[in-house]
């Protein structure tokens, strides 16, 4: 008789980047449980691959424990610059634990010893709550993801400008959400990475005027490196504006910088580069610019 297949929680399972680790589970033959805000991000999620959904809030303990019941194994991603951050983190570990969950995978961040950023240190209480816990577990670091681009690349393509709020030589290394959704996958569905930590970046320390490089190949001119007022960039983000300045300027001086290494032993391959990721936008792009001519031709 085969085994029955666990069933897996991904928290915040309509999100960005949860999202794209339940499509990875369900082809591995996993049975996935959605945790979503609204009722109105079921029908998203389960078009993706989950089996069930629950809605409820993570500073909602009921809801918590509600989505937790019968759970084998849970994927943990925070929101970012999530108020009470590490408090949040800790309380799903909790609810984890008690509901006799037996695995918990945390996509955390790379380098969350970092004291000086607050999205950073957030993150080590719930791998010290995680480790205190006597679940099984993985801690994921990935470093900034590639899809940070997807809602400026319009800007970039029209402007020909790339421009970010620290400085254009500072260095950092990047990272395909996907091949960490792959990693998570791999990590909820095996044991090959238990109890391990792993750092995860794609190939390359890439600093703006690199990047703007890449753009301009892809798209076939040139594209200019340039540097916005960090302040004003962070006045956008409400309350979350101190800890983006304090984000910026510790990019500003110090870059973000891992190795590619271990990604690239997990995937058993190399990771996406951001050669690729571009291109595939500007494919999009072009696919959407033709589809509007031809419904205005």
């Amino acid at each position: 008789m085969s085994e029955k297949p666990p069933l897996i929680l991904a928290m915040g399972a309509a999100g960005k980047f949860a999202g794209m680790v339940v499509p990875e589970l369900t082809k591995r033959g996993a049975k996935v449980r959605g945790f979503v805000r609204s009722s109105d991000e079921i029908d998203a999620v389960k078009a993706v691959g989950a089996d069930s959904v629950i809605v409820g809030d993570l500073t909602d303990a009921a809801s918590v424990r509600r989505a937790m019941e019968g759970v084998d194994r849970v994927f943990y991603i925070a929101p970012a610059f999530l108020p009470n951050e590490a408090e949040v983190g800790v309380a799903v570990v909790g609810a984890a634990k008690d509901a006799g969950v037996k695995r918990f995978v945390f996509s955390s961040v790379i380098h969350p010893v970092l004291g000086e950023l607050a999205n950073h240190a957030a993150k080590a209480p719930v791998e010290d709550a995680a480790l205190s816990s006597g679940l099984e577990y993985t801690f994921l670091h990935p470093t900034l993801f590639f899809q940070n681009f997807t809602d400026s690349w319009p800007r970039i393509v029209e402007g020909g400008v790339l421009a970010e709020p620290w400085s254009v030589d500072t260095r950092f290394s990047r990272v395909d959400y996907r091949d960490v959704a792959e990693a998570a996958a791999i990590a909820l569905t095996e044991d090959r990475l238990l109890y391990g930590t792993f750092e995860l970046c794609a190939e390359g320390w890439l600093n703006r005027k690199d990047v703007a490089a890449i753009i301009g190949e892809v798209l076939g001119r040139s594209i200019r490196a340039e540097r916005i007022d960090p302040k004003a960039a962070a006045a956008r983000a409400g309350p979350a504006a101190p800890g983006l300045e304090k984000m910026f300027d510790w990019y500003n001086r110090r870059g973000l910088q891992g190795n590619a290494l271990t990604l690239r032993a997990i995937l058993g391959r190399e990771p996406r580069t951001l050669r690729a990721f571009f291109a595939e936008l500007a494919a999009a792009g072009n696919a959407e610019h033709s589809a509007a001519s031809g419904k205005t031709a």
